[in-house]
Order: structure tokens, then sequence, then C-alpha cells
């Protein structure tokens, strides 16, 4: 069985790292440190870590001075607030004058679990996608979370990067790499196209292996780039298979699913099904449970895929 990691775990081990090798990171955290996992760097960089309180507007506008200095302010409390509460002053203070924070938000999605509706956000990429010059990335595992936190770094102006809580599969090795703008296509198939983003990614390549042993050949890719948009690689994808499901713990409003259909409608027009959260609330239970619940497991996608081409035949 493949080891599970929370790409929150990679983050904070990633972000202490990189605070050895680059002197003008700064952390800003509101005061949840522990969830985050940037008490990692604040541990051994107390001098460059900031604990902001329960004050998520104040400390986004921290992060715009600090940037302001020369500084490289990463920027971390959960994805609801940091998207929805400070959106503002992320529009105005940081993005508008396209200053260099990278905003590194954890518990995102559905997977926050327990926590509840009020805490698990399933529009925060909507919500960053349309801050012009706003770039948003949400990594598979924690072996992409790694590399994307150093690419977050070395991408001038602000980066947004969304991140889980639950654990799960690594499912890349040494010899994958992460490029900003750049989706990568995982597995070969002329049936059907599963692209996905974050923790689903996962599902899609499990999915993919049960469409096999019904004969059912699927190209699966990791859309870690959600923007800027890797739109050649989907075309390509597109033409092969003019037939795609996209797969994100995230509503289908504003999300992947739009991102991609938004691409193919203006260059080339395929069938494309969103799975997602569809214009609903999050609820607690245990993130598993909440997958199946809303019907995001590798079996719904499976099932999807197949009775969409079964409709196609028709």
């Amino acid at each position: 069985m493949a080891e599970q990691i929370a790409t929150r775990d990679a983050y904070g081990k990633r972000l202490a790292e990189l605070g050895e090798v680059y002197p003008n990171i700064v952390v800003l955290d509101a005061d949840l440190s522990g969830s985050t996992k940037t008490a990692v760097f604040a541990k051994k960089f107390p001098h460059r870590f900031f604990n902001m309180g329960v004050a998520e507007q104040d400390m986004m506008g921290t992060a715009a001075g600090f940037a302001l200095t020369g500084k490289v302010p990463f920027v971390s409390t959960f994805a609801m607030f940091a998207t929805g509460r400070a959106w503002e002053i992320v529009r105005n203070s940081i993005a508008y004058p396209h200053l260099n924070v990278k905003i590194c938000a954890t518990h995102a999605g559905l997977t926050v679990g327990e926590d509840g509706a009020s805490h698990q956000t399933v529009m925060d990429i909507s919500l960053m996608r349309v801050i012009p010059g706003m770039k948003v990335l949400v990594p598979a595992d924690a072996v992409e979370t790694e590399q994307m936190i150093e690419a977050a770094y070395k991408t001038p102006g602000p980066v947004y990067v969304r991140l889980s809580r639950a654990k799960f599969p690594v499912i890349f090795d040494s010899n994958y790499k992460f490029e900003v703008g750049k989706a990568k296509v995982l597995t070969e198939g002329k049936d059907i196209a599963i692209i996905a983003c974050g923790l689903l990614t996962s599902h899609a390549l499990e999915a993919q292996k049960i469409l096999a042993t019904q004969g059912i050949q699927a190209t699966v890719v990791n859309c870690s780039s959600i923007k800027p948009l890797d739109e050649k690689t989907i075309l390509e994808v597109a033409k092969k298979t003019q037939c795609m499901i996209t797969v994100e713990e995230h509503s289908i409003i504003g999300g992947l699913g739009s991102a991609v259909t938004e691409c193919l409608s203006e260059n080339h027009p395929v069938s494309v099904h969103r799975m997602g959260v569809r214009d609903q609330f999050g609820q607690s239970a245990p993130a598993e449970e909440l997958l199946k619940a809303y019907h995001l497991m590798p079996e719904d996608i499976a099932k999807e895929a197949k009775r969409i081409l079964t409709e196609r035949k028709k």
C-alpha cells in the first residue's frame, strides 16, 4: 500500500528546508501554525515567523508590507479564511500591486472532514482564479507539494497553493517534475480522459484501473496548475478522446471543471462532465465518508465514465 502523507505536512517540512536556503523568506500564520504546519519553520527560525492571531485580513496586509521590503512572505491559515475572510485584502493589497506573496492555505475542500461546512471551502479555487495575476496551484501528493512550494518561491508575484488536511497516497516518485503552467499525462487511453487535481488525482488513477478491467482505456491527467492552465495538453487530450470528466474536491462552479470547459468551448468543443460538489455546502463527517456522500470515490468516477461512453454509443 502506498505511503500516505497530508500535503500540509509536506508543506511544513519543505518550507523549513527552504528557510535555510533563502534568508528572505518570512512566514505569517493566523494562530493555526500547529494545524498548517508552519510551526516547523517557527521552531527553526523564530525571528522570521509571525503569529498574527485570528486576524487574517491584517495578516494579508502585513504580508504585503513585507513584500514591499524585499522579503518573500509565505502566509498560511485555513483556506476558508485565507480566500474568504481576507479576499478583499488579497485582491487590493496583494494582487492589484502584484506583490510577491505566497498564500499557502491548508484544510481546503471536503476532506477537512469533521470541522464541518463552516470550514470546508469548496469555492476557494474560484475565488483565487478570478483575481488578475494570481497563480492557482493544487498539488496531488506530498512529492508534488514539496516541488510546488519551491516553485512558488521562484515564481514572481502572488501565488495561491491549495493544501489538504487529510492524508492521501503518495503517487509520484523522485523522478516527477512539477512545472507551473504544465499538466502531466499520467496514463494514456483512447476512450475517455479524466482530468483531476489535488487529492482526487489518486482517485482518478484508481478509477483508470477499474475501467481497464472492463476494457475501457482512460487517459488520466494531473492538472495541478489551475491557473495558468496548460491549454495545449488539455486540447491534445480532448482531440484524442473526444470526451472528458473533470474531478475535483471543489465546487463544479469556478474550479477545475470550469477552467477546462472554458478552454475547450473556445478551442475544441467536446463533451465534458464535471464531477465535484454540485452547488452544495459540505457537512461534518470523516473525509472518506464525505467523498462517498458526494460521489467522488474511484468507483464513482469509473461508473460515470462508463455511463458517458454508453450514452455516446446510442
